[in-house]
């Protein structure tokens, strides 16, 4: 008989193969985003670099399949299949959150992508409560048992709060985001979960020692809205009252960089496009999540590196499109910001 850990980690991936767990009224604002036009790029598409180096290995392109599942029998498949195709590209993968194989260590199994992804940029994943009650040394563990490169803390108390049975007490956190940067051997990066990072929250991480954050923003997947689609009475109806809740993507990319942070862009990011919008205000990676898990639940590993082939030519002809020759370029190249998205600058 499954856990309940293993029961919340099979609705998730059920919920999220829909339509069903979108922003219904909020977008990322990376539209917002209009890059200047050069007509005379002087450059050729062969000559535009998009590799990067993070945390000591070297990437082909600035993409990330982000952290989304673990704990669950089916998470396995999806975990190393998607883990297999950002190794063959040249990109760095994350797993979910290892809370369930630190509770129940048989579970390990299913984040384990290690011998299928060699040489990837591999990041971990712990809930920054559970991390609170955790000894540096038991979440170094986790760590090792991944043999990852990089640890992600989510912070996600949008969700648990409509969350049955999810925390209530967030005191503290800061603090355990403070040791477990100054104590542990690889680099520890905030990770919002779909509410997005505001410039007062980047400003208190960068000051707490933190140089990285995985924005997580809002316009992409609603996880307010998963956990109001799995509840019922009180908490659903809160859900539903918070379905939208977050700084969108594109302000929390500007607001981590703006206070010095290095961003990674995740929050509805499913294209080249969005890429490089989020790209030219300062992010360094660009998350992946929902797309890249819809297109393996729809075709396996073909249709994720159909999905990317596409996703490398949007970025690749953006960079032309801008006269960027790599990503650092891209950071500065002119663009005008519209709609909404001044009011949150």
């Amino acid at each position: 008989m499954s856990t309940p850990i293993e029961r919340r980690k099979a609705d998730h991936l059920d919920l999220c193969a829909t339509d069903a767990v979108g922003f219904r009224g909020v977008s990322t604002l990376l539209e917002c985003v209009r890059l200047q036009h050069d007509s005379l790029p002087e450059l050729a598409v062969d000559e535009v670099d998009t590799s990067s180096t993070v945390f000591g290995k070297r990437l082909r392109m600035p993409f990330l399949v982000a952290g989304m599942t673990g704990g669950h029998d089916r998470a396995a498949a999806i975990n190393r299949g998607l883990a297999a195709v950002c190794e063959s590209r040249g990109y760095a993968f994350g797993v979910g959150s290892q809370r369930a194989m630190f509770e129940q260590p048989a579970l390990a199994a299913t984040y384990a992508v290690r011998d299928v992804a060699p040489t990837a940029l591999l990041f971990g994943n712990v809930g920054v409560v559970q991390a609170r009650g955790m000894s540096t040394a038991d979440v170094h563990s986790l760590v090792r048992a991944l043999d990852a490169d990089a640890l992600c803390v989510h912070l996600n108390p949008a969700q648990e709060l409509v969350q049955h049975g999810g925390d209530r007490d967030f005191r503290g956190c800061l603090d355990t985001l403070r040791r477990l940067g100054a104590e542990l051997p690889v680099p520890v990066i905030p990770k919002e979960t779909g509410a997005g990072i505001s410039a007062s929250t980047a400003a208190r991480l960068r000051d707490a020692g933190l140089t990285w954050v995985d924005v997580g923003g809002a316009g992409g997947t609603s996880w307010v809205g998963v956990e109001a689609l799995r509840g019922e009475g009180v908490l659903a109806r809160v859900g539903e009252a918070l379905w939208d809740w977050g700084v969108p993507t594109a302000a929390s990319v500007h607001h981590a960089a703006a206070a010095g942070l290095c961003p990674i862009a995740t929050g509805g990011i499913g294209d080249g496009v969005a890429a490089a919008r989020a790209i030219a205000l300062g992010a360094r990676l660009c998350g992946f999540a929902r797309a890249a898990f819809r297109a393996f639940v729809d075709g396996g590993e073909p249709a994720v590196h159909a999905l990317f082939d596409v996703a490398e030519a949007e970025l690749r002809a953006v960079m032309v499109l801008t006269g960027s020759r790599d990503l650092e370029a891209l950071r500065k190249a002119p663009r005008v910001l519209v709609g909404e998205l001044p009011a949150w600058l």
